[in-house]
């Protein structure tokens, strides 16, 4: 169905706009013009990566089970140990990774459209990471030291990362104007939906033609159902979850909104 961008979306629409292109620019740059110009946008595969694993987290946390630790390694990649109770279980915590780097993004796009605060989001964002650094990527891997196959360097990159991101996000909403606030808001969010979608798809190329250890193959030896139709599953989903968030960002609100993004 097609549908028309509210008027007093427009600006909120506009700012989205260069937070994508900016984000598929460098993504391109970095890709094919530059490889060096890769590590300007290192900091923010980090991210994705906390966010993604942290999605494990709250997901085993919330099924009633039990955390060992969380790493995240230098090429971005992440690991989440932990001990599940049944397929129902594993079903959640192994989607919860991809659909909840989705869910985040399409929940800030939201948050701004609402014109919430976004130095509280980047707050929130800053100590998401800072607890998910100290409680799950040190103290429990600390605690559960000689059941793990966690090396000492992990828990020593997971830490630094995770508190260099955590101070970088405090700092900007801490002390940036509000226009600089709201494009970091909006380009987190385009970082946070364009790496799901883009991990996905490699994840697809993964399940075809390897047999690697990944999410969809945890789903896979749960359910008996192949690793490559879960891909399908979550990129349905995430598409789902975007296009939501996407049609609640450009219809028109209830109540005037007078204190738009990058305006004065």
């Amino acid at each position: 169905m097609r549908y028309k961008v509210a008027e007093d979306s427009r600006p909120q629409m506009t700012l989205l706009l260069l937070a994508t292109a900016v984000s598929i620019g460098l993504w391109l740059v970095s890709k094919y013009v530059f490889p060096s110009f890769s590590y300007a946008v290192y900091p923010l595969q980090l991210f994705a990566t906390f966010i993604h694993e942290g999605s494990h987290v709250l997901a085993t946390v919330l099924t009633g089970n039990t955390v060992q630790s969380l790493t995240v390694s230098p090429d971005t990649s992440g690991v989440v140990w932990s001990e599940s109770s049944g397929w129902f279980s594993q079903l959640l915590i192994s989607s919860a990774g991809y659909l909840g780097t989705t869910a985040f993004g399409t929940m800030l796009l939201v948050w701004m459209r609402y014109n919430y605060s976004s130095r509280n989001a980047l707050y929130f964002a800053s100590g998401f990471v800072g607890v998910m650094t100290v409680v799950f990527g040190l103290l429990m891997p600390v605690w559960n030291v000689f059941s793990l196959r966690v090396t000492f360097g992990s828990i020593v990159f997971t830490v630094l990362s995770g508190a260099v991101l955590s101070a970088g996000l405090f700092a900007i909403a801490r002390y940036a104007n509000p226009k600089w606030l709201n494009f970091s808001l909006a380009f987190l969010a385009v970082q946070c939906l364009l790496n799901a979608l883009f991990s996905l798809v490699d994840l697809f190329f993964i399940s075809a033609t390897t047999d690697a250890h990944s999410d969809a193959l945890n789903m896979a030896n749960a359910t008996g159902i192949p690793a490559i139709v879960w891909v399908f599953v979550w990129m349905a989903i995430s598409v789902l979850m975007i296009s939501i968030g996407l049609r609640l960002y450009a219809v028109s609100q209830k109540k005037a909104n007078h204190d738009l993004p990058f305006t004065d």
